[in-house]
């Protein structure tokens, strides 16, 4: 393998959990040159990881299929030269840009019948290998060999010039360090502990003096007011106010990060801040921060994990139970 094009998935976190496949391969394959096809949205975490020289704009809105679209796209990338590319979504149609591209190897999971698309196809045991960044890392070993263990962590470059920039256009001071909370999930409401929580989360914290900064996208701004207001001041909201770009500068000063299952949460992990990480309808055994700074939090309830945009027995009690006096003992716990 001399030069290979990764397929990213769409979500940013699932991104960052792709990152220890990037490592593995570049481990088996020194000089390797890997450019990754990703939205828009997830390039500037690919950008910030060493292992991947380019990010090409994948144009396709999420859901889309535009075979001509595609067709176009991968004779576009046939001039590159690629030798193998590795596809992470397991949709048909995210197949197609290598077999139009002409790419000779074609790795991914069987997925939705991608026989003809794909010639090195892989198939898991889900009980054997319940972590995605697990089933991923598999891709870059033989068909029919064990995924490596123990994965490589995702660690995301910071650079000191671009922080200082972010901290400067938003007129926020690098000293003394923040707390910073992550209160969306893109996924839906039964990812997200409650806005009262988060509040008297900063409450606390900012009776003792730590400055919290809530970080997420113009889709947060609101609940990112309604923290700000219910802590009385205690949270600055700066939910909409930041590209991702300027939001990892921000997560980079933090001194600890409490977040939602969500993108951002595995952000911090890769830029190793200590980290409290909420558990809601979805499985730390699925997609766990790879972090040892990480601490999760999860009710473990009879009815979690369920997957679900919104709580289908209506009650929310996975998060709503979750008090602010637990994760605040995990802070303090993590701040030791």
């Amino acid at each position: 393998m001399r030069k290979a094009l990764i397929v990213a998935p769409s979500w940013i976190g699932d991104t960052i959990l792709a990152q220890p496949l990037f490592k593995r391969l570049h481990e088996q394959h020194p000089g390797l040159i890997l450019d990754a096809f990703a939205p828009a949205w997830a390039a500037p975490v690919l950008a910030r990881m060493r292992e991947v020289r380019r990010v090409i704009a994948n144009p396709f809105a999420h859901g889309e299929f535009n075979l001509g679209g595609r067709w176009r796209a991968g004779r576009e990338l046939a001039r590159e030269g690629y030798d193998t590319a590795i596809v992470l979504p397991n949709s048909w149609k995210s197949a197609l840009l290598p077999f139009f591209a002409g790419i000779p190897q074609r790795i991914g999971f069987l997925g939705e019948s991608r026989h003809i698309l794909l010639n090195r196809i892989h198939r898991y045991d889900a009980a054997a290998l319940p972590q995605l960044a697990s089933r991923y890392a598999l891709l870059a070993e033989a068909v029919g060999t064990a995924a490596p263990a123990p994965l490589a962590a995702p660690h995301l470059a910071v650079d000191a010039q671009s922080v200082r920039a972010t901290l400067s256009a938003l007129g926020l001071a690098d000293a003394p360090a923040p707390i910073v909370f992550c209160p969306g999930a893109e996924y839906g409401p039964a990812k997200r502990w409650p806005a009262a929580h988060f509040a008297e989360l900063a409450r606390r914290l900012a009776a003792a003096d730590f400055p919290v900064w809530l970080i997420g996208s113009a889709k947060d701004a609101v609940v990112g007011a309604q923290i700000e207001q219910l802590s009385g001041g205690g949270a600055r909201n700066l939910c909409g106010r930041t590209d991702l770009a300027q939001a990892i500068d921000l997560l980079s000063c933090a001194r600890l990060v409490v977040s939602n299952d969500s993108g951002l949460m595995h952000v911090a992990a890769a830029l190793q801040r200590p980290l409290v990480a909420l558990y809601g309808s979805s499985s730390p055994a699925y997609t766990p921060p790879l972090s040892q700074q990480a601490r999760i939090l999860s009710l473990d309830l009879e009815c979690s994990p369920c997957f679900k945009r919104e709580c289908p027995l209506g009650h929310f009690k996975c998060l709503n139970d979750l008090s602010p006096t637990m994760v605040l003992d995990a802070a303090k716990e993590a701040l030791r």
